[in-house]
């Protein structure tokens, strides 16, 4: 006997990432050594005062046991003190911060207390799968807006005002400094984003997990613009900014019935973050400048060697991305990116991401992960190397 699915599965399919590394563990177990530069998973150490704060908590008496749904109220005063530190946001930490097990599951809470079946949801392409994922999970329609590079990977106004005035927009889902792409959004964009949610009575997400990673100025919240707090919620997370991706640490932010709304179905969810991990939270929110610039030389050196390896595919790519990504154009003379990656990961052992995972806008790119150190980056750059020069010419560049 086989008991089938439920219907809203056949709308979603297994996250790219879970099958395509099940298919890279599977090349290692062979003994094939492969060299993953296709997830952004930080490779470095959180700072070792956050772990300490860690171990010594875990070793404190009464802190095992179920946790508030909300966290503890030191964590959401520290996340209140980093918000007006880093982005100059003033929050309240009683009503307008909630922090998160990771600002993944956010996606899906907000996407399902605010969304009703038929209801539709604007997210970008490209753009992270999981924002169209969630709206299909619950019944939403997810309708996408292009980004394009020709424009700054930013939303076409005019495109945009053509989707709302089809009628029945609920959410949109915006993502600056941008993934794939490490475009960054300019403070009037966003802005022309507030008017657009206020005309049209949608509620506006910014997805902002990337700012702290090499970041050409102040970071910019969405929630620093006026209006915002009426219609607009913002996520963050402690992933990539503090190298805690596993620790799945991250919040939401916005007024206090929107968050409200979320709370009652996290709250059905889960029961609390670990003690222990909330405390090595709040002191990770007070690493100095110094820790951050120190993690970005790291990223900032090992760019440069992945503008080799790209250069030496034959790949365009701008170099004022924000984030721990290159996003590059792949040349025309590769007429299957997809394929031709493949072929890379299983002649040359090198794992890079197809940039169609990320929407048809994605097609002819590829994206490069910095989550690997510079000796690794230059042996993937070898192995390519070797595999183009022997390769046979149809399959080369």
């Amino acid at each position: 006997m086989i008991i089938p699915s439920a219907d809203r599965l056949q709308q979603v399919q297994e996250y790219y990432f879970s099958r395509k590394l099940a298919e890279v563990r599977a090349l290692n177990a062979q003994g094939r050594n492969i060299i993953n530069l296709g997830i952004g998973d930080p490779d470095m150490d959180p700072s070792e005062e956050t772990v300490q704060a860690l171990v010594n908590t875990s070793q404190t008496a009464g802190v095992h046991g179920y946790q508030p749904y909300n966290s503890i109220a030191p964590l959401r005063q520290a996340i209140a003190r980093w918000y007006q530190q880093t982005y100059a946001v003033e929050l309240d930490p009683e009503k307008e911060i909630l922090p998160l097990m990771g600002s993944k599951e956010g996606i899906f809470h907000v996407s399902m207390a605010f969304l009703n079946p038929g209801d539709k949801v604007l997210v970008p392409n490209p753009g992270y799968p999981a924002y169209a994922a969630t709206a299909k999970l619950v019944g939403a329609v997810p309708v996408a807006y292009t980004l394009k590079e020709e424009n700054g990977w930013l939303p076409d106004p005019q495109e945009l005002q053509e989707l709302l005035a089809e009628g029945g927009v609920k959410l949109m889902w915006v993502n600056y400094p941008h993934m794939p792409t490490g475009a960054e959004a300019t403070a009037e964009a966003l802005q022309n984003l507030v008017q657009l949610a206020l005309e049209h009575q949608f509620l506006l997400a910014n997805d902002n997990p990337y700012s702290l990673v090499l970041p050409h100025g102040k970071p910019l919240s969405l929630l620093s613009l006026p209006q915002a707090s009426e219609c607009c919620l913002e996520f963050n997370s402690l992933s990539k900014s503090h190298n805690m991706a596993g620790w799945r640490v991250g919040m939401v932010l916005g007024r206090q019935d929107y968050l409200q709304n979320v709370l009652r179905v996290k709250s059905n969810l889960d029961s609390g973050m670990f003690q222990p991990v909330q405390h090595a939270a709040i002191k990770a929110l007070s690493n100095p400048e110094s820790w951050h610039q120190a993690r970005n030389a790291v990223y900032a050196q090992r760019r440069q060697k992945v503008y080799e390896l790209l250069e030496l595919l034959g790949c365009s790519f701008q170099k004022n991305a924000v984030g721990m990504f290159v996003w590059a154009r792949v040349p025309q003379t590769v007429t299957d990116v997809e394929a031709f990656l493949d072929e890379i990961l299983y002649e040359a052992g090198v794992f890079l991401t197809p940039g169609k995972i990320f929407g048809t806008q994605g097609e002819r790119y590829l994206r490069v992960s910095l989550c690997l150190p510079e000796n690794k980056i230059e042996e993937a750059t070898n192995r390519i190397s070797t595999h183009l020069t022997s390769a046979k010419p149809e399959l080369s560049l």
